[in-house]
């Protein structure tokens, strides 16, 4: 994991690899201009007060990610001067936003892989400022390298990995710190418990399939609940069977790896609240019997995406000790095609009583979720959030970088998008229509796991719906889009998993620790 340390080092003396400083787009005239942001100070002195114009002749523009190097002047200890493209200047008041900071700063440090220290004099006015630096930085120079870089006895000990990447940023400074300035301290603490546990569900997620599977991931969970102090119950095939799990038993029976619903406790004594998370956890979706059609499998190990944040989430709420008690259940299955697997056709009987036909087994997201939610309302939270890589159809409405909020509540949907929009995750509020149910309707069943094709992800969220608990507030993240990246990496997004609705869920339990939500 990357470190940071938080520093009083000027920038001229800080012993490092680079010094990254922020730039912008002037909005002053037509043609722009390059503008520094605060903390380019004692960088532009050296340069007599023409940095701009340096960066300026080598091309910057202070476009949003834009990265452009230099050699340091004479006399810092750094030997670079990394420039890093913050966008236009802000038109109000001169301050950047938290999400500018984050892509800046994430831009910056995948630039440096392979270093081993840069200091970062950005814009950190401010505690808040000051841990979104920090945020972006760290998850900006992840990289998932378990499988690269097999033991090669004639390469260097110093050598890359197998495919050529570099190690990520080994340490980042944030410069201009207060020593005895509580606030920037506890937004760096906070900072770096959330990293890392995003960082831990980016790996969950970009882990193989045939490492990564119910009973593997389980045991992952149990070990994180012995190290932080959550309680962890392991729900297997035979606790599932006794205690009904029809949908997450029929979703998994086709596999040899067996389904698992883990619940996770974070308790604090002074907690006057409850949230309950869930987490749709397909370590590998086929699609079953109703098999995906080729070039729609090589991603599928990123359907457990949703558990893997529920997952991060409670480990989170622990680390920072927050005052509110949170669940997390993970739903486990992996959905494969095999002579035990469910038809469609078949009728499933939910842990809710429930009977379901199954018209496509790869409508299954729905099916684990079901269960899980029913056994989460048992418990009467004073909310449920649930999160899934759940349908095409949300990528559809939506692309690749925004989820989709449905809720059963207006009032708490909207809170969840504030909260989405605040820590910089995109999203956007969806409704619930109640026509769309009646495409649900099966003359077998209770209810079919297939509606209208047209708003599937709201028939889906739809058929959660029903099992939910009476007076339960809930709302449902489909993060179908932004849970797996497959293009160049862009700010602090990786290639692969991005850990999509950790940080949305963080701020949603401190908030309700705070009293915030009601």
């Amino acid at each position: 994991m990357t470190a940071l340390t938080l520093s009083t080092s000027g920038a001229a003396t800080l012993r490092a690899d680079a010094l990254v400083v922020g730039v912008a787009k002037s909005a002053g005239s037509k043609a722009g201009g390059l503008v520094l942001a605060p903390g380019a100070e004692a960088v532009d002195k050296a340069f007599d007060g023409k940095l701009a114009t340096v960066l300026e002749t080598l091309g910057a523009s202070g476009a949003e990610g834009e990265v452009t190097k230099l050699p340091a002047p004479s006399g810092f200890k750094a030997p670079v001067v990394l420039a890093v493209g913050l966008g236009p200047v802000p038109a109000k008041d001169g301050s950047y936003d938290a999400e500018a900071l984050r892509r800046a700063a994430g831009s910056a440090a995948r630039a440096l892989s392979g270093s081993k220290k840069a200091g970062f004099a950005l814009p950190t006015e401010s505690a808040e400022d000051a841990g979104a630096v920090a945020e972006g930085a760290l998850l900006g120079a992840y990289a998932f390298t378990a499988y690269q870089g097999g033991e090669n006895k004639l390469a260097p000990k110093d050598a890359k990995s197998g495919n050529g990447a570099k190690q990520p940023l080994a340490e980042v400074v944030l410069l201009g710190a207060k020593p005895r300035d509580k606030a920037l301290k506890a937004a760096a603490e906070r900072a770096v418990a959330v990293t890392e546990e995003i960082n831990r569900a980016r790996d969950l997620i970009n882990t193989p399939p045939n490492d990564l599977y119910p009973e593997s991931f389980a045991a992952v969970a149990t070990a994180a609940g012995k190290e932080h102090g959550i309680k962890v119950q392991v729900l297997d095939e035979k606790a599932l069977v006794k205690g009904g799990f029809g949908g997450l038993l029929g979703v998994g029976q086709g596999s040899t790896h067996g389904p698992r619903l883990v619940r996770l406790a974070y308790t604090h004594p002074k907690a006057e609240k409850t949230l309950a998370l869930v987490g749709k956890g397909i370590t590998y979706d086929s699609g079953g019997i109703s098999l995906k059609p080729a070039g729609h499998n090589e991603t599928m190990k990123c359907d457990m995406s949703g558990a893997a944040a529920v997952f991060a989430a409670v480990v989170a709420a622990s680390r920072l000790g927050l005052r509110v008690n949170v669940t997390g259940w993970l739903a486990l299955a992996e959905n494969m095609p095999s002579g035990n697997a469910t038809r469609p056709g078949d009728v499933l009987r939910m842990y809710s009583g429930k009977t379901v036909e199954v018209l496509n087994t790869d409508a299954e997201g729905r099916l684990v979720l079901g269960d899980a939610l029913t056994r989460a309302s048992e418990e009467k939270p004073d909310a449920i959030v649930d999160v899934a890589t759940l349908t095409g159809a949300m990528v559809l409405a939506l692309g690749n970088r925004t989820f989709g909020i449905m809720a059963n509540d207006d009032a708490f949907r909207t809170s969840i998008h504030e909260i989405a929009e605040e820590v910089g995750e995109a999203s956007w509020p969806m409704p619930l229509p109640a026509d769309l149910r009646k495409g649900m309707d099966s003359p077998t069943a209770d209810i079919a796991n297939m509606g209208e094709r047209m708003g599937g992800g709201l028939v889906a969220g739809l058929f959660l719906k029903e099992f939910v608990g009476e007076g339960i507030a809930w709302a449902h993240l489909d993060i179908a889009g932004p849970a797996f990246h497959e293009g160049a990496p862009y700010g602090y997004t990786p290639k692969g998993g991005t850990g999509s609705a950790v940080r949305t869920l963080v701020r949603l339990a401190e908030r309700t620790a705070a009293g915030d939500l009601g």
